[in-house]
């Protein structure tokens, strides 16, 4: 009994090296092309990573201190545009667009591309611009709804500062402003009546206590809205 278990081990173990074979035989050539492309791909990312994108994280950090120093200075044309040895904003986002700093850039350069009135090109980096940091998200959103709101596209603004008060509600004041800018924009900006007062009634429910909710009621009496059901 045991020398034919061995036998019949014997023959499941050919039977089985014998299909690899056939396997490898058949798709060898399929297989050394997908292994090497996967070596290529693993390749090609660990040499982008180590030999472009960290360089270029490294330049453009270097790069930002010199600008960010000239927006803290309030010098916003350098920080924009650079003082001819360094780089600025626009430059950083040009150049290292890819990189953290870069992102940081379209950030910088929108609030300040909106403050000098070139608000088409502020609602483009400010658009663009993404982080983790919930705050200067929903900043970012706002803002970008001024650049939107400056060149009369009023739908899409309404749209950016719904997103700023609706990404950090943690953040009441802040939160609670960007509901109240939305809410103003749909009843003096756009006359919808009904957006206005549902986002007021929003502001009441959520941030009664802020300074911003303190204000709503005569807000709501201008639109007809004197009693707030829950």
């Amino acid at each position: 009994m045991a020398a034919t278990t061995t036998a019949t081990r014997k023959t499941e173990t050919n039977d089985t090296f014998d299909k690899a074979r056939n396997y490898w035989d058949r798709n060898n050539k399929t297989i050394s092309i997908i292994g090497l492309v996967i070596l290529l791909l693993a390749g090609g990312y660990l040499g982008y990573k180590y030999f472009i994108q960290e360089p270029n994280e490294r330049k453009a950090a270097e790069a930002m201190f010199k600008a960010e120093e000239y927006y803290r200075m309030d010098s916003l044309e350098k920080a924009l545009n650079g003082d001819g040895l360094n780089a600025g904003f626009l430059k950083i986002v040009d150049k290292y667009g890819g990189t953290s700093s870069g992102n940081l850039a379209r950030f910088y350069a929108g609030s300040i591309l909106l403050q000098q009135g070139q608000f088409s090109r502020a609602a483009k980096h400010l658009s663009e611009f993404e982080t983790d940091a919930k705050q200067i998200q929903a900043r970012a959103y706002k803002l970008t709804g001024d650049a939107f709101a400056e060149q009369g596209k009023n739908k899409e603004a309404l749209d950016y500062y719904k997103k700023a008060a609706h990404h950090f509600e943690k953040d009441e004041v802040a939160a609670s402003d960007y509901l109240f800018t939305a809410a103003y924009f749909a009843q003096r900006v756009m006359n919808d009546k009904e957006e206005a007062i549902e986002l007021f009634k929003e502001l009441k429910k959520k941030y009664s206590k802020t300074e911003k909710g303190f204000e709503v009621d005569k807000y709501l009496a201008q639109l007809g809205v004197y009693n707030i059901e829950d």
